[in-house]
């Protein structure tokens, strides 16, 4: 069974958070979800199969690397989570690594995009991309 719930910051914008069945907790900022709708639509993907696939990858310059796609449908092994009206596609290794992550989507007047908060890492690199476990 999932939970959700509801969880509002006043220095962050507001987001919804979700456990999966294995305990980990992912965040997706209102700002993300919009910017997901956005792709999803561009993709001409189902909209009532389609999701975001969320994994973390070996590489990038600190060992892990985020990987987003938009993805048609879940595989038959992923954990789905449906967070603020979107459902996010996570296999088991990333699962592992994403246990209270946010994910937001940021834009500044050096460019745009999404960010990963992830209380987990160990360290990373300059650019956000990547992390140590």
């Amino acid at each position: 069974m999932v939970d959700d719930a509801i969880r509002t910051d006043e220095e962050t914008m507001d987001s919804v958070e979700q456990t999966a069945v294995g305990g980990a907790q992912v965040t997706l900022t209102d700002a993300a979800a919009v910017e997901v709708r956005k792709f999803i639509a561009a993709e001409q993907v189902p909209e009532e199969s389609a999701g975001l696939r969320v994994a973390v990858l070996p590489g990038g310059c600190s060992g892990f690397k985020y990987s987003l796609n938009i993805e048609e449908r879940a595989l038959e092994d992923d954990v789905v989570l449906d967070i603020n009206t979107i459902r996010l596609f996570v296999d088991s290794f990333s699962l592992q690594y994403l246990n209270g992550i946010t994910i937001d989507y940021v834009t500044s007047m050096q460019g745009s995009g999404f960010t990963f908060n992830n209380p987990n890492a160990t360290g990373g690199c300059g650019c956000g991309s990547s992390f140590t476990a």
